[in-house]
């Protein structure tokens, strides 16, 4: 028989294979790839019988051997089984209600524009704190909302350019619109007594209190005596009589008669005074004193 010269063979190849060689093959790329892929153990029709030949449960049929069985489960038979199997699962399954997800009914109001409001600043002597109180009136508040109010950062809001040395105050309550006002972004003193709201239902007002963390430059000094502090001067000791800094001598420049209360004609107390005083603007208030006199 002349192999060379057949339709669609090639010199030197081994000739067309025949659909069942073609077929064979194709079931054993398949076995291969199953048993990459395909763990048997898993399998709930897979069984080895007592002869120890595999079976199938599904299509009962019988395999030699697991590749056999595999390959069996990639061809058209077994698919349609599947197929069956599924569609009658589904049908003698009874029906589940599903579960239904939480609807949240979102409340639609109109817009009536922005309430009133009023601002108080204030100031804690005692604490060195800062404060603003704010006052809203909703006279039109629907019936049974609260205001709310949060703190927004500068970097949150699309308004305005951010800044990180101012924060927002925001007020919302229905059917009014939302407003905020624009405070410095410094920290909030939270605690309960600084820091509280009130909402009056029969003004149908919205107070709202907050104070500033008092800075430490700014916190009065409690330990030294208020006696002791002179305005404007230099707290230095004075134990030198001399000493151009004590308070019996040269603290006022522009009292001459302090001045002229020293005998300036004696050299040695004039030498002594210039050694002692190391501010030049005090050596310059004591020769236009003299001068003066």
């Amino acid at each position: 028989m002349d192999f060379q010269h057949r339709v669609g063979s090639k010199i030197g190849s081994g000739g067309v294979a025949s659909s069942s060689e073609s077929n064979r093959d194709r079931r054993e790329r398949l076995r291969k790839l199953a048993l990459e892929t395909i763990d048997l153990n898993k399998d709930p029709y897979f069984m080895k019988n007592h002869l120890g030949t595999y079976e199938c449960k599904l299509c009962l049929t019988l395999h030699n051997n697991e590749g056999s069985y595999l390959a069996h489960t990639q061809g058209k038979k077994h698919q349609q089984n599947l197929a069956r199997r599924a569609a009658k699962d589904a049908k003698d399954a009874p029906a589940q209600p599903a579960l239904e997800k939480a609807r949240v009914d979102v409340k639609q109001f109109v817009k009536i524009g922005r309430p009133g409001y009023k601002v108080t600043k204030q100031y804690n002597q005692e604490a060195g704190q800062q404060s603003l109180l704010f006052q809203i009136d909703y006279p039109e508040i629907v019936d049974g909302i609260t205001p709310r109010h949060r703190f927004m950062s500068a970097y949150e809001q699309r308004i305005e350019p951010p800044d990180k040395q101012w924060q927002y105050l925001l007020f919302a309550a229905e059917p009014y619109e939302t407003i905020s006002f624009k405070i410095p972004s410094r920290e909030i003193d939270k605690s309960d007594d600084k820091l509280w709201t009130q909402w009056n239902k029969e003004s149908k007002q919205f107070f709202l209190q907050i104070h500033f963390k008092a800075d430490i430059k700014q916190q009065p000094s409690r330990n030294i005596p208020q006696s002791a502090i002179v305005p404007n001067q230099r707290n230095i000791p004075s134990q030198n009589p001399l000493n151009p800094y004590s308070a019996h001598y040269l603290y006022n420049i522009n009292n001459r008669s302090m001045y002229n209360s020293i005998d300036w004609r004696s050299h040695a107390a004039w030498r002594l005074a210039r050694i002692q005083c190391a501010n030049a603007a005090h050596w310059l208030a004591i020769k236009r004193c003299l001068a003066l006199s």
